[in-house]
């Protein structure tokens, strides 16, 4: 569905709902339905659920539209107690005058609110094109056998980190869904679960950092693996898997060769396919011998390429995503799960306010 700047009247009353659509459509455009219609393919800025009948029909329109993020007013002989906001009230009986100045003031709340977003989002696009191209430089970098700069990567942390705090993780994955490079989007998604997560946690400042930082290039040894089995529009073959297994252990060598990362960070590279259980790669390692900023990233990057959209499938909703990875059982950390869940899941879960 698109969105336009026009009103929506929902209607059991056609001729007095007729009036009040004239009324408006002289300032902004407006178009009536009767309470039993489907929504029009192209959504309105807002509406007006004028729906007395059928106590339970309005609920259902008002729950639709919230759940579309379309703010409502709401013309009844008593309020819906479960009236979720931004739906305001007005008795069925109130003069038109008044229904229109409520309409009228309503627009332009939405209206400011559309243009504050649009600044938002403006400003948080610009600063996740410069983690964008932190991300883009160092895998190049690698890819052409140069040094990754730790100074650039810890520039586009920085940025990650500043845009989760100042957005959420929502806002984030949306301006990031825009890139057509999946192995940035995705280097730059999991940078942005492990961000959040570590803000639910409420870890220090510099422990924020090590874990985002350890995110973001936890799949640097991509960038040796050719292009043909990276890109592979379906599933990858035994023997390609074989190669892209390799990443782990290429990606930590190229940055321990290189210097300048620490142990903690080249543990995450060479160590985030690893399992509790002993069944993950390259090592084998279980239990005791994974540590715990490599758990973490393990679970943001599952839950990352859960939710992502590849070739060969749709992205999962989160909950699900969530729900796959609780099925893993002694693979993953439960007790850092069910904090991820909390901190990250359940949040994104979430109906987003208008």
């Amino acid at each position: 569905m698109t969105q336009e700047s026009s009103v929506l009247v929902i209607s059991d009353r056609p001729e007095q709902a007729g009036l009040l659509v004239q009324a408006i459509d002289t300032v902004v455009a407006c178009r009536q339905i009767a309470a039993g219609a489907g929504m029009p393919a192209q959504r309105p800025l807002l509406a007006v659920v004028d729906v007395s009948r059928d106590e339970a029909a309005a609920e259902a329109w008002v729950a639709r539209l919230h759940g579309l993020r379309i703010p409502s007013l709401q013309l009844a002989l008593q309020p819906i107690t479960t009236r979720p906001a931004p739906t305001r009230f007005l008795p069925t009986d109130t003069p038109r005058k008044t229904v229109l100045a409520a309409v009228f003031s309503l627009m332009d709340v939405v209206q400011t609110a559309r243009t504050r977003a649009f600044d938002r989002t403006a400003r948080f696009t610009a600063k996740a094109d410069l983690a964008n191209r932190a991300v883009g430089e160092a895998f190049d970098a690698a890819r052409r056998g140069e040094a990754v700069s730790p100074a650039a990567v810890d520039a586009g942390t920085e940025v990650i980190l500043e845009t989760i705090s100042e957005c959420g993780i929502r806002t984030w994955l949306e301006v990031i869904g825009s890139y057509d490079q999946q192995l940035y989007q995705h280097s730059l998604s999991v940078a942005g679960y492990a961000a959040a997560f570590a803000g639910g946690l409420k870890l220090a400042r510099a422990d924020q950092m090590r874990l985002a930082r350890a995110a973001l290039l936890h799949d640097i040894g991509k960038s040796r693996i050719p292009l043909a089995i990276l890109n592979k529009p379906g599933r990858l073959s035994p023997d390609e898997m074989a190669v892209m297994r390799t990443h782990p252990s290429v990606g930590a060598n190229l940055l321990e060769a290189q210097g300048g990362f620490d142990a903690n960070m080249l543990a995450v590279v060479r160590h985030h396919h690893e399992m509790l259980d002993g069944s993950g790669y390259p090592d084998g390692l279980s239990a005791h011998e994974i540590p715990d900023l490599v758990r973490l990233v393990t679970i943001c990057d599952i839950h990352s390429a859960l939710t992502e959209r590849r070739a060969y499938r749709d992205p999962l909703p989160h909950e699900e995503a969530h729900e796959i990875m609780r099925d893993m059982g002694p693979k993953l950390d439960v007790d850092l799960l069910r904090a991820f869940r909390s901190a990250v899941v359940a949040p994104l879960a979430k109906v987003p306010a208008t």
